[in-house]
C-alpha cells in the first residue's frame, strides 16, 4: 500500500513540475484550459497523479478550476496582484534586513554575481524566459537563504511561484540593472537601508507585474468564471 502510495507521488510530483514549466515558460498560458485527459495521455499516467499535481498548483494559485468547465492557467484580478505584492513586500524586507545581519562574505559576493548575470539577461530580447525567471528566483531565494531563517525562506519561495507567471503575461521587458543597484545596498547598507531597498524594489516590480498584465484584467472581466472545457473554444489571448 506504501509502495502504491509512494509510486502515485512521484508520478504527481512529474505531472506538477512538467505543467509548471510550461507555465513559466509561456506555453500554457493565462486563461488557457488544462485537460486532465489529454495530459495524463500524453505523460502516461492515470487521472489521480495529474489531478493531484493540479490540485498542488490550484493551492498554489497557479491554476484555477469550476464545475463543469475544468481547469485553467488562472487569471488574476488587479486585487489578486496588489494582495500578493503587499505580502512579498513585508516577508522580502524582513529577508533583506536579516540579509545585512547575517550574511558571510561569500554569500554577498555570489549574490552579486547573481545579480550581474540576471541583469545582463535584462536589456535582451529573451529567446528563453524561463532561463531569466530560474535567476531571478535564486537571487531571492539567495537572500532569503543567507538570511538564515527556513521558514521565510519556504514563504518567499511560495510567492515566487505566482510572480513568475505573472512574468510570462504581456510583452514588457525587464528593467535593467535593477538588480544590481538592489544587492548593493543589501551588501554594504544598513539593515534599514537595505529594507528600504527591498521595499522600492517589489513595488517596481509590482507596478511591472499590473502594467504587463492589463490585457488580461480586460479578459478576465468579459470572460469572467465563464470557460469552454474544449480549448479550441476558449477566447483568443489579448493584444500585448
Amino acid at each position: 500500500m506504501m509502495r502504491g502510495r509512494s509510486a502515485i507521488a512521484s508520478l504527481s510530483g512529474e505531472a506538477y513540475g512538467v505543467v509548471r514549466h510550461r507555465i513559466l515558460r509561456g506555453e500554457l498560458k493565462l486563461g488557457q484550459v488544462i485537460s486532465r485527459r489529454t495530459l495524463a495521455n500524453e505523460l502516461g499516467m492515470s487521472f489521480l497523479p495529474v489531478s493531484e499535481a493540479l490540485l498542488r498548483l490550484e493551492m498554489e494559485g497557479l491554476l484555477e478550476s469550476r464545475p463543469r468547465a475544468g481547469t485553467r492557467v488562472r487569471i488574476p484580478t488587479p486585487r489578486d496582484v496588489e494582495g500578493h505584492y503587499v505580502v512579498r513586500e513585508a516577508l522580502e524586507m524582513q529577508a533583506a534586513r536579516m540579509f545585512v545581519e547575517r550574511a558571510t562574505a561569500e554569500q554577498k559576493a555570489e549574490l552579486r554575481a547573481l545579480a550581474s548575470r540576471l541583469d545582463g539577461l535584462a536589456p535582451e530580447p529573451l529567446t528563453d524566459r524561463l532561463q531569466y525567471l530560474t535567476l531571478h528566483e535564486r537571487l531571492h531565494r539567495k537572500i532569503a537563504e543567507s538570511a538564515g531563517c527556513p521558514a521565510l525562506c519556504e514563504a518567499i519561495e511560495q510567492t515566487h511561484a505566482l510572480a513568475s507567471t505573472w512574468m510570462c503575461g504581456g510583452g514588457a521587458g525587464h528593467a535593467p540593472w535593477r538588480h544590481q543597484t538592489l544587492v548593493e545596498a543589501l551588501v554594504n547598507g544598513t539593515p534599514a537601508a537595505a529594507a528600504e531597498a527591498m521595499r522600492e524594489h517589489v513595488r517596481s516590480s509590482r507596478q511591472d507585474a499590473l502594467a504587463r498584465l492589463g490585457p488580461y484584467f480586460k479578459l478576465q472581466k468579459t470572460q469572467g468564471t465563464r470557460y469552454a472545457r474544449n480549448h479550441r473554444k476558449r477566447p483568443a489571448e489579448p493584444s500585448v
